[in-house]
């Protein structure tokens, strides 16, 4: 009898084990595929700002208009289904250029800005000035208070000197 037992908690045990391995596999596949979305859109805005930039090179735009008109594209720019992805962008020295919702941090300096002890500003402008990369942070949702584990990609637009990223919640995707 007891090795019956024995051989059941062994399989339950071991099926339990298989399960949470489907598991990680699914939310690692998950997330590679929603930082690839990420990545890409970051791209693709920072290739609008190139064209504005292109415009203003070309005489069409004073320096001013350029990154007024990047302002407002990138403010009113969305993504995704739902139409929920949204972008920000800092100056490489941390002031808040835009973010979809929060019009009162724009032109705030963020650079020192904390959530649960990771200064996730400072990361995401090293990130950016480094070519490109992922950070993980946590942050409130919208009209939320509690901060939830985020993971962002930025991208350093040197002609405005401005890091324009995009982000998702790790729990909408697992």
């Amino acid at each position: 009898m007891v090795v019956v037992v024995l051989v059941l908690v062994a399989a339950v045990a071991g099926w339990l084990g298989y399960q949470r391995g489907q598991t990680t596999a699914t939310e690692t596949a998950a997330v590679n595929a929603s930082d690839q979305i990420i990545a890409s859109q970051v791209q693709t805005a920072v290739s609008l700002l190139e064209a504005i930039e292109m415009r203003r090179e070309a005489g069409k735009y004073t320096s001013a208009q350029a990154k007024a008109l990047g302002e407002d594209l990138l403010r009113d720019l969305r993504y995704g289904d739902d139409k929920e992805g949204y972008f920000w962008a800092d100056t490489v020295e941390g002031v808040n250029v835009v973010l979809y919702g929060r019009e009162d941090v724009e032109g705030k300096n963020r650079y020192g800005a904390v959530e649960n002890g990771v200064p996730y500003i400072k990361q995401i402008i090293e990130k950016a000035k480094q070519g490109g990369g992922y950070t993980d942070y946590y942050f409130p949702k919208k009209d939320e208070t509690e901060s939830k584990a985020k993971r962002a990609y930025s991208l350093l637009f040197e002609p405005f000197g401005w890091v324009v990223g995009t982000g998702y919640y790790l729990e909408d995707v697992r």
